[in-house]
């Protein structure tokens, strides 16, 4: 259950001003003790690259990725069967339902690509380029 294990996503500096429920989660891809998730990332009105919506658009939706730095382990709706490299290749897109980081320090991400919890430094979230 998110918020009774650790600090939701919500009090995490990381992701100030921006709405990960309403986040779309694309890809995922590990190398060199890096695990990269790409994004479409909603900005919410607070964060400062947040652009006035064009007509077609609902809402501020951005390309960008969640960066997990010296990522030694995840598993997958408890799973750890296989290495991180094949373990990540075999996860979905979808939309998140919660992230968290865990007392014990690990990253807990809950949506429609199961529970995937990563044993890494803290998450990094970066906007890609213009």
């Amino acid at each position: 259950m998110i918020g009774s294990k650790g600090t939701d996503w919500r009090q995490l500096r990381e992701f100030t001003a921006v709405d990960l429920n309403q986040s779309f989660i694309l890809s995922w891809h590990f190398e060199f003790e890096l695990l990269v998730i790409d994004i479409d990332l909603l900005l919410t009105e607070e964060h400062p690259l947040y652009e006035n919506l064009r007509p077609a658009e609902k809402f501020c939706i951005r390309p960008a990725i969640i960066e997990f730095s010296f990522c030694k382990k995840i598993s997958v709706d408890g799973s750890t069967s296989g290495s991180i490299d094949e373990l990540a290749e075999g996860l979905g897109h979808g939309a998140i339902e919660g992230l968290q980081r865990l007392n014990d320090g690990r990253c807990e991400i809950i949506g429609s690509f199961g529970t995937v919890v990563i044993t890494s430094e803290r998450p990094l979230l970066r906007l890609k380029g213009p």
